[in-house]
């Protein structure tokens, strides 16, 4: 469908179409990770305050960010079946609206940070922001094939965030926070290219699959997997995190490989969705067993 045509669809916007700007289901999982950095931070409970207006701020400037991603997206999502329908790319918001209702979030997250949470959040939640939305969406995206590798980084902070909203400081345990997300990105999203892989060629996005075929990329996968199950080991090995959450990283990480293994080596059209969908449970699942063993069984300070 030519940008042409999308302009003749031109219907009024709802707020649903600006709450679909957002991608407020990515920002529900960035928030959930927020949410356990600031409870693993502390032994006790977060200041409420902290709880919601931390989460709240970097909620809005995440929205920001992936508004942008909307609006610079515009023209490949009209490519995509999976995207096709986006408000930006139908016409039903207009660009220019669509950069003020990122810049009113954006600025509003920020000073709410800065206001009431502390600064240091507040700059490593708009290097996130810019992160995402400049280097990865208008640069890294469409320059290599391991966009989502370098670009990942942003999409890594949330726990970090939440951590330091809390203590005001970066703890190397918030790092291995971050550095969990940083390696479970790769294999979470090369999942979906592998299932959408003529989409965006169509769309000239220089996705692995694209670039590289199918079976290098889901070798990639099985290979970030296991390096992803020996980084979630290391919250046990620091003695940041106990026994219960040992067992679970495992658990959860032995399933993660299977999806690995079965997208590699069997001949299920749906492997690649079914290792994508598994990786979201995996991530929910793993962050989850972090705040029960952090409350049940805690390790002497």
């Amino acid at each position: 469908m030519s940008e042409g045509s999308s302009e003749q669809l031109h219907t009024a916007a709802t707020w649903r179409d600006y709450y679909e700007l957002t991608k407020p289901n990515v920002v529900l999982l960035m928030l959930l990770t927020s949410v356990i950095g600031m409870l693993l931070a502390v032994p006790g409970m977060v200041p409420i305050d902290i709880l919601i207006l931390g989460n709240l701020g970097i909620a809005l400037c995440a929205g920001s960010a992936a508004t942008i991603n909307h609006l610079v997206d515009r023209h490949i999502d009209l490519k995509m079946a999976r995207t096709f329908n986006r408000p930006v790319a139908k016409g039903r918001i207009e660009p220019r609206k669509a950069v003020m209702f990122s810049f009113a979030l954006g600025l509003t997250g920020m000073l709410i940070l800065l206001l009431w949470v502390n600064a240091l959040t507040a700059w490593l939640t708009l290097a996130s922001l810019v992160g995402y939305a400049f280097i990865y969406t208008f640069f890294l995206k469409r320059a290599t094939p391991q966009n989502i590798v370098i670009g990942g980084l942003a999409g890594a902070a949330p726990p970090l965030l939440g951590w330091v909203a809390v203590t005001g400081e970066i703890h190397p345990h918030s790092l291995l926070l971050v550095l969990i997300i940083f390696a479970w990105t790769p294999p979470h999203f090369w999942a979906l290219a592998v299932h959408r892989k003529e989409e965006y060629a169509n769309a000239e996005i220089p996705m692995l699959p694209v670039t590289h075929g199918e079976g290098y990329t889901k070798l990639h996968i099985l290979l970030y997997t296991l390096m992803l199950i020996v980084v979630t080991l290391l919250p046990f090995v620091t003695r940041m995190l106990n026994v219960i959450y040992l067992f679970g990283a495992l658990i959860l990480g032995a399933g993660y490989l299977y999806y690995a293994l079965v997208l590699m080596f069997g001949k299920k059209k749906s492997a690649g969705m079914d290792a994508f969908w598994y990786s979201i449970i995996y991530l929910m699942a793993l962050f989850a067993v972090m705040l029960v063993d952090h409350y049940v069984m805690p390790l002497p300070a």
